[in-house]
């Protein structure tokens, strides 16, 4: 597996991911996606978009405002209890979160602990920690730091007694809007609500390139559920959800691990994470949590409206929430770090090859002209480029020779190049050539459609 500083590179030299602002100097814990980036990024959402909500007659999809009343953070506790345990250097006056300090010296801790246990704990530790920046230990005692991030909105924020937040996660503007979902769809319990969309978060320590960020996109279903059919409904979520990240997004499976969480939230009934292992170990993709009826609850109690389902059967209750919520660029970096791969291809040469599934490629079908200085195999391949790109995102490239063009849609993951010859003018045939087993085969111009139809799509 490359390293983490090798992928941070791969990724803004192929135009994948770039620092954000980098001219003036960038912007820590954010980054921008590049040309590739965000091809990719959308196949990611695409393809998670098609499983969760275009192949299930029970889910329906939402775009929710970033932007919501404060009293939906008031009411969903993030005011009061989103917050990660944070240590500032007394000399240079960085601050640290606690958790991960302690994670990092192999001592179980979590944000979930109570403020007292984390600050016994790095008290404990003190003389095996040193600050990261000017390397002292001179260090503030622990304090809870909350991650929403406050921002001004007209004159709503005219006091402090009213602030406005980012969201600080895609799931609350589900919760508020079940009961409009409710009334305007045919959807009836057990159903689901679907969505991707930005949050945000104040990181006390932004880092591990996109693993973690203040500005990220989620992917969040949101299940609504019998009470007394939680956990079982639970456990099959579970299980689809593995199975997605095996035999749907391709990854590889000894790279994947369930871990329980060891405390809970005081509201939830059941809390795993998917964990991949990335280049710094084994770290939460996806959480698949039982979350009762907190949500609905809360949201109902504020806002003073009856969040209740009635059910065909008369019975009336409010509904448990499972829930599966992923970043799009914890699920990037988990697919460049498996599909990214050195191969030696003979004596002095070697590749380098993104392996990932030819539907999820940034580019699905690269065209050549054998050379560039010919009139007539320019033409036929520009039309061909042409006809292609209407169907698939299809780069073109005359620069250099062809082996070379190889190598640079290897290292984007290209599944599929296509050379124009002398022999296409002959008998309009083309050279496809195979990303992975690097095998070229000639394919009939009238059979091309077919030919990469079914090459991209077979595995869908």
């Amino acid at each position: 597996m490359f390293s983490l500083q090798e992928i941070t590179a791969y990724a803004k030299k192929n135009g994948f991911i770039y620092p954000s602002s980098e001219i003036y100097d960038g912007f820590a814990g954010i980054y921008d996606y590049g040309p590739r980036g965000v091809e990719l990024a959308n196949n990611i959402k695409n393809l998670w978009w098609r499983e969760v909500v275009q192949k299930r007659s029970d889910t329906v999809g939402l775009d929710s405002s970033i932007f919501m009343n404060p009293k939906v953070w008031e009411a969903s506790g993030h005011v009061s209890n989103f917050a990660d345990p944070l240590v500032e250097c007394k000399d240079c006056h960085t601050r640290i979160r606690v958790d991960h300090v302690l994670e990092d010296l192999g001592i179980v801790a979590d944000d979930k602990m109570p403020i007292d246990e984390i600050s016994e704990l790095f008290s404990e530790n003190i003389e095996k920690i040193n600050c990261p920046c000017c390397g002292g230990k001179n260090f503030t005692s622990p304090k809870m730091f909350n991650l929403l991030v406050k921002t001004n909105m007209g004159t709503v924020t005219d006091g402090p007694e009213s602030p406005v937040w980012l969201r600080g996660e895609t799931c609350q503007g589900i919760y508020v809007d079940y009961l409009n979902v409710l009334n305007t769809s045919r959807v009836k319990v057990p159903f689901g609500i679907a969505q991707i969309g930005k949050a945000f978060r104040n990181e006390i320590t932004a880092r591990q390139f996109v693993f973690r960020t203040r500005e990220f996109e989620q992917m969040e279903n949101q299940r609504f559920v019998e009470p007394d059919r939680e956990l079982e409904e639970y456990e099959i979520l579970r299980e689809e959800r593995m199975y997605y990240y095996v035999y749907t997004l391709g990854l590889n499976e000894e790279n994947l691990r369930w871990k329980q969480h060891e405390r809970l939230a005081f509201y939830a009934n059941a809390a795993w994470d998917i964990e991949y292992r990335y280049p710094f170990g084994f770290a939460e993709l996806e959480g698949v949590h039982a979350r009762g009826n907190y949500d609905l609850s809360q949201h109902s109690k504020f806002s003073g409206k009856d969040l209740s389902y009635l059910s065909p059967n008369g019975e009336r209750f409010i509904p448990h929430v499972i829930e599966s919520s992923v970043g799009v660029g914890r699920t990037f970096l988990a697919l460049l770090a498996d599909g990214l791969t050195r191969e030696k291809i003979s004596d002095n040469k070697e590749r380098v090859v993104l392996k990932i599934k030819p539907y999820l490629a940034p580019v699905k079908v690269a065209v050549f002209p054998l050379v560039r200085n010919n009139p007539e195999l320019h033409t036929y391949a520009k039309r061909l480029y042409t006809h292609l790109s209407g169907e698939y995102t299809t780069e073109w490239d005359d620069n250099g020779n062809v082996g070379k063009r190889y190598r640079r849609q290897d290292e984007i993951g290209t599944p599929y190049c296509i050379t124009v010859d002398y022999q296409t003018l002959e008998d309009k045939t083309v050279t496809v050539r195979d990303r992975d087993s690097m095998e070229q085969k000639r394919v009939g111009i009238n059979d091309l459609d077919y030919f990469l139809f079914r090459a991209i799509h077979e595995k869908q």
